[in-house]
């Protein structure tokens, strides 16, 4: 075996590193959660019980029926975080980009049904428990954010080709689509005025 071999495969053997989280990642990412939290919390103020139930069309969700749909996605987004924090370190990182991670949260010419646990169900009558239960994850995402020295980029979710930092980004970029969805509700045609 020629030394170039002996030291690749040397190299391969030794354990992945972890890293802290970058600064710039680390604040980019607090900055997104906050500011998705705010503007849902901005979005759904001040509105009325029949503006919160109102559906464009019978098959459409309301206002609240999306937020129930963050209380229900979110938690399972955030186990999957967990879990592959949890696994071991990956050797590559991530074949995906962080843009697309934040166009996912802007761009909703692509609509897709979500699973059947995640379709709200009328849990909630009124806005402030739905808000309360989102926010409460929330904090504990922004505490993991703030405070964590786990190597977002060296774990990653392979089902969905991200590292756990463009997953936690992939959240705050899921609140975004669906407050731009609240946005499109609210501006509906009969959408009532309060």
């Amino acid at each position: 075996m020629t030394f170039r071999v002996c030291l690749s495969l040397f190299l391969v053997a030794l354990p992945v590193r972890a890293a802290p989280p970058s600064t710039l990642d680390r604040e980019r990412l607090i900055a997104h959660l906050e500011m998705t939290e705010s503007w849902l919390v901005d979005e759904v103020a001040h509105l009325s019980p029949v503006q919160l139930h109102f559906r464009p069309s019978p098959t459409s969700w309301s206002i609240l029926d999306c937020v129930e749909h963050l209380t229900l996605a979110e938690p399972e987004y955030w186990r999957t975080y967990q879990k592959s924090m949890a696994a071991p370190a990956a050797k590559k990182g991530s074949p995906s980009d962080d843009l697309d991670r934040l166009w996912y949260g802007i761009d909703r010419t692509r609509r897709a049904q979500t699973i059947d646990a995640e379709v709200p169900r009328a849990r909630f009558q009124e806005m402030e428990p739905a808000l309360a239960e989102f926010r409460a994850l929330r904090a504990k995402i922004l505490r993991e954010a703030r405070t964590t020295q786990g190597d977002w980029r060296r774990h990653l979710v392979p089902e969905w080709d991200r590292d756990c930092y463009q997953w936690l980004l992939m959240i705050s970029a899921h609140s975004q689509r669906h407050i731009l969805q609240i946005r499109e509700i609210r501006h509906s045609p009969g959408f009532p005025a309060s």
